[in-house]
């Protein structure tokens, strides 16, 4: 199994230093994946307002500064940009990194950042559907023309054209969303509240999408199954409410062993508290797993 990590996005305001010794460390200690957050704003309960880094700006830099993980938004919604914009920041951070990009792609879901930077927030899975076609078909070599209901492209290419093919990542559980994307995407990841951050919850949920890639014409075995796992790390403050049960460390291991029988291809670690400290123990924790 592979294992990669989740870079802080507002469990705590965390400046560029902090962040790129966080990358380092993963590189360093034998993470395969480092994922990054796509959101704009938080607000929620009446707490604070919480905003993360810019998740492109920061890939494009983590690319420059690591030379073997791979990279990633976790992920990234298409409704944040045009979509001839997605796939050429796709290709260019593609390139900077040598060919060690995801793009992880979803509708998005959380309103704020719809309602305050002026994103429609209607009908999301018909948009991303119109925004999908578009940024696959360019990441695939073609020219792209598609008049549409919300998108509009005509002759659009991406130039320079990308090394690769850029493998695309669903990140999404929902039954539309799996029927557009399922077809064409070279992996699939779930959160770990969507399937109870269990082994079982997981087992499940692998079914449902199995089921779904046979519906969609593909065979389960061709799609990469990556699951996000929180994880309890070094001691420190907790960082993320307390409703969803944790892996601690001591259990880790074992835990994305039989997540692995359980038919996840890779695990995601969401570490409480994110930091350099919880990175470094983590790994020390799946050293016989590497």
């Amino acid at each position: 199994m592979r294992v990669g990590v989740q870079l802080p996005e507002v469990e705590r305001e965390v400046r560029w230093p902090e962040v790129a010794a966080i990358a380092r460390a993963a590189e360093e200690t034998g993470f395969e994946s480092i994922w990054v957050g796509d959101h704009l704003l938080y607000r929620d309960g009446g707490g604070p307002e919480r905003g993360p880094w810019d998740a492109w700006t920061q890939l494009a830099a983590l690319a420059s500064i690591t030379s073997r993980v791979r990279l990633g938004p976790l992920v990234a919604a298409t409704a944040f940009h045009a979509p001839g914009l997605i796939a050429r920041m796709a290709a260019s951070i593609d390139e900077i990194s040598g060919g060690r990009f995801t793009l992880g792609l979803g509708a998005g879901w959380n309103e704020p950042d719809f309602r305050a930077f002026g994103f429609p927030f209607d009908r999301t899975v018909s948009r991303f559907a119109e925004s999908f076609e578009i940024v696959r078909r360019l990441l695939g070599g073609e020219h792209v023309t598609l008049t549409g209901e919300f998108q509009n492209v005509d002759g659009a290419v991406v130039l320079p054209p990308p090394r690769r093919r850029v493998p695309i990542m669903l990140g999404s559980n929902g039954a539309r969303m799996l029927g557009i994307a399922l077809p064409y995407v070279d992996a699939w990841n779930t959160w770990f509240t969507s399937y109870g951050n269990t082994v079982e919850g997981f087992a499940n949920l692998r079914g449902d999408v199995d089921a779904a890639c046979v519906r969609a014409g593909r065979d389960p075995a061709e799609i990469a199954h990556s699951a996000c796992v929180l994880v309890r790390g070094a001691d420190g403050p907790r960082e993320r409410p307390d409703d969803m049960p944790s892996v601690a460390l001591k259990d880790l291991a074992a835990h994305l062993r039989l997540l692995g029988e359980a038919g996840a291809d890779e695990a995601i670690l969401v570490l409480d508290p994110i930091d350099e400290r919880s990175t470094r123990a983590a790994a020390n924790a799946i050293v016989d797993l590497k």
